[in-house]
Parts: C-alpha cells; sequence; structure tokens
C-alpha cells in the first residue's frame, strides 16, 4: 500500500489575502480556486516544486464564527508548517526583500539552517534546509 498526505488545511479570515500571501510572498502556485457554496471556495496552493509530485498543498478553508479564534494560532502559538528549501540563503532573501516578517535571525541546529517566520495570518513557519 502507498500513501501520502496531500493536504493540509489552513484556518483564514480571507481567501484572496491567503492566496495574495502564499502566491506572491512565497512564490507558492495557485492549484485550485473553485467557488463552493455562496461564501465558500475550494482553494488549494503550493510550492512550485510541489505541483504535480507527492508534497502536500495547503487548503485554505475560511473560518467559520467559531473558528476565527483560531485563525493565525492553529498550534497553540507552536510553529504550525515547515517550509523545506535546497538553498536556504535565497529563499530567505527573496523572502525578506517581500516583506516576509521573521521572528529571529536564522539559526544552524544539528538538523538543519532554520529561521522562523509568520504567514500574514500569523501562524508560524519554519524555512529549513537540512543538513542531511
Amino acid at each position: 500500500m502507498q500513501q501520502s498526505v496531500c493536504n493540509v488545511s489552513l484556518l483564514v479570515n480571507d481567501y484572496d489575502k491567503g492566496i495574495e500571501f502564499y502566491t506572491q510572498s512565497l512564490g507558492f502556485s495557485l492549484l485550485d480556486d473553485i467557488k463552493n457554496g455562496p461564501d465558500s471556495r475550494w482553494v488549494r496552493v503550493a510550492p512550485n516544486n510541489a505541483v504535480g509530485q507527492s508534497g502536500a498543498a495547503l487548503v485554505l478553508m475560511k473560518a467559520q464564527e467559531q473558528q476565527s479564534q483560531w485563525v493565525g494560532n492553529q498550534t497553540g502559538g507552536s510553529v504550525a508548517f515547515f517550509l523545506q528549501t535546497d538553498d536556504f540563503q535565497r529563499d530567505y532573501h527573496a523572502m525578506q526583500q517581500k516583506g516576509v516578517t521573521f521572528l529571529e535571525q536564522p539559526r544552524d541546529e544539528p538538523y538543519a539552517t532554520v529561521v522562523i517566520f509568520q504567514d500574514c495570518f500569523g501562524n508560524k513557519w519554519d524555512l529549513l534546509q537540512p543538513k542531511f
């Protein structure tokens, strides 16, 4: 049996704001943007190199009223997502130039070069380049 994680949901309060951040600031591809009801859409974004591959995509899910308190804090303040790169410096500098908010300076860990950044909703992400 072969399985993989294909999508991960991300609560947002505005589809278009999310699409703009992920496609413009991080360079992701917009995979789907399909109207799914009066105030609902099926929106998926993914890093360009994951398109057509087994990498997971983000499904931007508009928070319902009872969920709005969790937008930007789906993991209780911990890093929620991990963006792996093959060239840390290239991506770090490109993201800086596009105004991405970094919460620390890059650091070397035994497993990777890593830095924490925030998306436009306040979710914490690691940008990392593994050492192995």
